[in-house]
């Protein structure tokens, strides 16, 4: 068995800060209803790759799980900024089905929750303060996508259509709104530096499958200044940021450098594995999230051959690349270990 010689925290900074990293890193997420459908069986296969997974017999599951009233089936919620979320499939993340400010009549009624109040900042810190004990990476993350996101919360509280009528008409409220969103989440950025992370995880799917959900002008517009705010103030404290958006971003992926980006998540099927490679070598850190569609459907030795391209493509020994395996309950057991087994195969730096 090949045997790590440092630590995880250490290979993750090298990959993300292309200082020669032992091993490709890679991020290995399962919502809870994989769990749900395999259960000890799942187990087994986390038992046999000790290099992926910790001792524990579970492995590292999603970072929420079915406590997060957004996983409650067939259950409505409303989280502190008077979003209400249903969820219609068990142990998947649920939506939001009620936009308070779908009339911006109701705009100076907002509820701006304080998230100095609204977030266990404790618990958080112990999750870090434990992350440094056992030398991983300490990656700040959300306890409820509830409470995640800018351009998310902008469309939450909206509705997506809503919104992307108002990158076109520009009503005089919208740049109300995002000065809200903006001063919450720099009050949350700055609690989170607090803690003394490596990472900071944002999220905000603005891709869809061909492209942006906008043109490159609307987003230069309405969220690049306000992305440079937040991610700026955090490389500025010695934070690397994480930006998770689904979709293909290949039209601004300059955009997410300059406003200071140090990993995103490009998914295989949308971009293309030459175009993340053309895209993102040299310039971030691309944590590249294997082809999910093809997941349910591929034989195990496709899957191999994916790793095996991408690394070949759009890796180098220097770093800036990782694996993202991120299978639903429709895959079966046997491609979710052949993720694992192609990453042992192939992303170790000239190891037997």
């Amino acid at each position: 068995m090949k045997h790590k010689t440092i630590s995880e925290r250490d290979n993750f900074l090298r990959a993300v800060e292309w200082r020669n990293p032992q091993w490709i890193p890679i991020k290995f997420e399962m919502f809870p209803a994989v769990w749900k459908k395999y259960g000890n069986e799942l187990i087994e296969v986390v038992r046999r790759h000790p290099l992926i997974f910790d001792d524990s017999g579970e492995g590292e599951k999603i970072w929420f799980d079915d406590k997060d009233p957004l996983f409650k089936y067939r259950t409505y919620y409303e989280d502190d900024w008077g979003c209400v979320w249903y969820n219609l499939r068990d142990g998947n993340l649920g939506q939001v089905v009620k936009h308070p400010l779908a009339d911006w009549n109701d705009l100076g009624r907002i509820k701006i929750p304080d998230p100095v109040k609204q977030i266990n900042w404790d618990s958080l810190k112990a999750i870090a303060d434990e992350a440094k004990k056992r030398d991983l990476p300490v990656i700040g993350e959300p306890e409820s996508f509830a409470q995640v996101g800018f351009f998310d919360r902008l469309q939450f509280l909206r509705g997506l259509e809503n919104l992307l009528v108002d990158f076109i008409t520009e009503p005089p409220q919208l740049n109300r709104l995002i000065e809200i969103v903006l001063d919450y989440n720099m009050k949350y950025i700055n609690k989170y530096l607090e803690i003394g992370v490596d990472v900071l995880w944002f999220h905000g799917d603005i891709g869809s499958q061909n492209g942006l959900m906008f043109s490159p002008a609307v987003f230069r517009k309405f969220l690049k200044p306000a992305y440079k705010k937040m991610f700026l103030t955090c490389r500025k404290a010695g934070v690397h940021v994480w930006y998770s958006s689904d979709g293909n971003l290949l039209e601004i992926v300059d955009d997410l450098v300059v406003c200071g980006i140090s990993i995103h998540d490009p998914q295989v099927r949308p971009n293309t594995v030459d175009g993340i490679a053309n895209a993102y070598s040299g310039k971030l850190c691309a944590l590249v999230d294997i082809d999910e569609q093809m997941l349910p459907f591929c034989a195990p030795r496709d899957i191999e051959m994916q790793i095996k391209e991408i690394i070949e493509k759009a890796g180098s020994p220097e770093g800036g690349l990782m694996i993202y395996a991120i299978p639903s309950e429709d895959v079966p057991l046997e491609n979710i270990e052949a993720m694992c087994t192609g990453w042992e195969k192939h992303c170790f730096y000239g190891w037997p």
